[in-house]
């Protein structure tokens, strides 16, 4: 059965287009994208310009019970390590309820804000004394199920952590949740993989940084999930700090992204999760391998990390997408306008993230975004075109940022100069409308549970 929705004005992997008609199978597949078109007997009419959905390519879903409770200074000069050593802390209590009563939460707050599907960084995976549930799948399964529950696409990168620094330094105690072999890490993907193709998820591998796998270990999960699946994605944290940096130049004497691209079979299934810190051999290289940049521009700030040159990034031709991360921030636009507002303020320019093609900020990041994101997910959700999955976002053509403007500047006021979420109508994944009139049936339900979940767990503190 074809179903249909008709918009005034879509944005199309090649721009804005008028009387844009959507048809989609039962699969949720689309099979037409037809511009220029009539609206047809029974086809639903949107509120609004309808724009593609964001994938949200980096996600740390337990983390969102976090956020806001490292807003104090714990040293005389707080940074990314002394946040992660508080976050190690709540990490220690989570018990497979909290994953699952969090990551719905998130997830339904991901959909409500833009986002359509997600990729999940996934490293709690034993209990909080280090060891194995008696089923090794426990926390990730708990994810995969958030998910179908609310209705996001979903890709499942299970972290493969080994060492707590470069040249083999053994875990601390706050990993011990995280630690794996490769081999136990091999037997968790063939776990998963029917789990995640019955969802109609995509299953791939993170390895979570050069710091926390040595060389032999990265070969060795890689030659392995090349066996289970020659496509699936590799996420991995890379070049986030300046510490980072400086260790890996101390170790190897070379910069991480340099290693890695020397070291490993970088292309176009990988993501390179922030890649903050590189030269200017590194963005050139870095981009040509066709890597996805994973950039998370809040997380980003709140951690202090630094600026992505992102024009050097795009002047290579580099792929690059928007995650959420530690979850500060749950709102795709939010991600749009940070990342612009960075190079602004590094650059002193405005309208950085404008393109020949496209000339509109907020338009040419998003087309950009969706792009990159949807290659890193691994997932056929790269925009409004036949044979991609139909997932989009109406915006309310009644907002009031939004009254009386052509569809690029309503595109705009929704991630420059609106709420970013008040804008939105509604949210469609793989052809289902999952937030209508700007809510998602399980919000309340979900809220009340994600509540008593991080009470719980501060109390245990």
């Amino acid at each position: 059965m074809t179903r249909t929705l008709f918009a005034t004005d879509a944005l199309l992997p090649g721009g804005w287009a008028k009387n844009v008609l959507l048809s989609w199978n039962d699969a949720g597949q689309l099979t037409q994208v037809q511009s220029s078109a009539q609206p047809v007997a029974g086809a639903q009419v949107a509120n609004g310009p309808v724009i593609p959905g964001m994938p949200n390519l980096h996600s740390h879903a337990f983390q969102r019970a976090f956020a806001g409770l490292t807003e104090h200074r714990a040293e005389q000069q707080d940074s990314f390590w002394s946040w992660r050593t508080l976050m190690y802390r709540f990490a220690a209590r989570l018990g497979p309820q909290h994953m699952e009563a969090i990551a719905t939460w998130l997830y339904a707050e991901m959909l409500e804000a833009g986002y359509t599907s997600v990729c999940e960084f996934q490293y709690v995976h034993h209990d909080a004394d280090g060891r194995p549930y008696a089923d090794d799948a426990t926390l990730s399964l708990a994810l995969l199920r958030a998910a179908q529950k609310v209705g996001i696409g979903f890709t499942l990168l299970p972290v493969l952590y080994q060492t707590s620094g470069f040249g083999g330094q053994p875990p601390n105690e706050g990993q011990r949740r995280f630690i794996r072999s490769t081999d136990s890490m091999l037997r968790l993907l063939d776990t998963l993989k029917p789990a995640c193709d019955a969802a109609g998820a995509r299953l791939g591998l993170a390895p979570h940084s050069l710091r926390a796998v040595p060389p032999d270990a990265l070969r060795e999960a890689i030659a392995g999930l090349e066996a289970l699946d020659r496509s699936a994605p590799i996420h991995i944290h890379i070049a986030e700090q300046t510490k980072e940096v400086d260790d890996c130049v101390a170790w190897s004497g070379q910069r991480p992204v340099a290693w890695l691209l020397d070291h490993a079979p970088v292309d176009a299934r990988w993501c390179l999760v922030h890649a903050t810190h590189m030269d200017a051999a590194e963005y050139a290289r870095g981009a040509k391998s066709g890597a996805v940049a994973g950039l998370c521009p809040t997380t980003e700030a709140n951690l202090g990390d630094g600026i992505f040159d992102f024009p050097a990034w795009r002047h290579h031709g580099g792929a690059w997408g928007v995650g959420s991360d530690s979850h500060a921030t749950v709102n795709a636009a939010e991600e749009l306008l940070m990342l612009e507002y960075s190079q602004r303020l590094g650059k002193r320019q405005r309208n950085v993230g404008a393109s020949a093609a496209q000339p509109h900020v907020a338009t040419a990041l998003t087309l950009e975004a969706v792009r990159g994101g949807a290659q890193a997910s691994g997932r056929a959700i790269g925009g409004l075109a036949a044979g991609q999955q139909a997932d989009f976002v109406v915006l309310d053509a009644a907002q009031l940022a939004l009254q009386g403007l052509a569809a690029p500047d309503m595109l705009s006021s929704h991630v420059f100069a609106s709420h970013r979420t008040s804008a939105i109508d509604a949210v469609w994944v793989s052809g289902r409308p999952r937030v209508v009139a700007g809510r998602h049936a399980l919000h309340q339900e979900a809220a009340a549970a994600f509540v008593a979940a991080r009470s719980q767990l501060l109390l245990e503190n």
